[in-house]
C-alpha cells in the first residue's frame, strides 16, 4: 500500500486528508509540527508528503529543505498562501506541486495521483563515509575524527556534494548551481565564504589536532582531498556534480 506522510498541524484538516486518503487506499502518516514531520519522514520513509507552510516549531519552508538534504520523493505543498512569489519559491526550494487552500478533494487526489505516477521510487540518503569522515542525513551533521559537527543547510549540501565527489575538482560555478540553486553562477564569494565555514567547524571539532579535508583548487574550485586508501562509501554511490 502507498505510503503518505501529510505534515499539517490543523485537526480538521488534517483528520479530512486522512479520510479521503484512506478511502482512495493509501496507507497515511500524520505528523502535527515540523519536527515530528521530520522523524515521521525518516521512520516512516512515505512515497509522498503533503507538507504544510505554516507549521508550528519548524516551518515548511525549513521541512522541506531538509527533506531534500535526505530524500528524493514527490512533496506537495499545502498553504493558506496563494501569491505568486510563495509559489516560485516553493518549486525552487524542491516541491513538486503546489495547491492553495482552499481546494477541492478531487483536484487535491488528481495531483497525487499524477505526484506518484510521475515519480519513481522514492531515494533516501544513508550514510556516507569519506576517509574520517561520515555525513549522517537524519541530523544533517558530520562525523570528523570521531567527533560530530552540526552544520546549516547549505554547510551540509556544500560538504556532501565535495565528499560525493571526492578526489575530483568541483568548480564554484558547478557548487552556485548544486548547493544554493543559482544556476547563473552569480555570487562566487558565497561558495568561499561556506568553506572556510565548514573548515573551521571541522577543525574545532577535532581540537585543532588534524587538517581539514577541503582543498582549494585555483583558478578552479574545491576538492575532497582523495583518501589514501579506498574508504568505503556508502549510500548513493559517487555522481558526478
Amino acid at each position: 500500500m502507498t505510503r503518505v506522510l501529510v505534515v499539517e498541524d490543523d485537526p480538521d484538516l488534517a483528520l479530512a486528508l486522512r479520510v479521503l486518503l484512506t478511502r482512495s487506499g493509501y496507507e497515511v502518516v500524520h505528523a502535527g509540527d515540523g519536527r515530528e514531520g521530520l522523524r515521521r519522514l525518516f521512520a516512516d520513509r512515505p512515497s509522498l508528503m503533503v507538507l504544510d507552510i505554516n507549521l508550528p516549531r519548524l516551518d515548511g519552508w525549513e521541512v522541506l529543505e531538509r527533506t531534500r538534504d535526505m530524500a528524493d520523493l514527490p512533496v506537495l505543498l499545502l498553504t493558506a498562501r496563494g501569491a505568486e512569489s510563495d509559489r516560485v519559491r516553493g518549486l525552487r526550494a524542491g516541491a513538486d506541486d503546489y495547491l492553495p487552500k482552499p481546494f477541492g478533494n478531487e483536484e487535491f487526489l488528481a495531483r497525487v495521483e499524477a505526484l506518484l505516477r510521475r515519480a519513481g521510487p522514492a531515494q533516501w540518503a544513508t550514510a556516507e563515509a569519506a576517509q574520517g569522515l561520515q555525513l549522517v542525513p537524519e541530523r544533517r551533521s558530520a562525523i570528523w575524527q570521531g567527533h560530530e559537527v552540526r552544520l546549516s543547510g547549505i554547510e551540509y549540501r556544500l560538504l556532501q556534494v565535495l565528499v560525493r565527489n571526492r578526489g575530483r575538482v568541483v568548480t564554484t560555478e558547478q557548487l552556485l548551481a548544486r548547493v544554493w540553486d543559482d544556476p547563473e553562477g552569480v555570487g562566487p564569494e558565497r561558495v568561499k565564504f561556506a568553506v572556510l565555514r565548514v573548515r573551521r567547524k571541522l577543525r574545532q571539532a577535532a581540537g585543532g589536532e588534524s587538517a581539514d579535508p577541503l582543498e582549494s583548487v585555483r583558478g578552479m574550485g574545491y576538492r575532497y582531498r582523495a583518501p589514501e586508501a579506498g574508504p568505503a562509501a556508502l549510500g548513493e554511490g559517487d555522481p558526478g556534480p
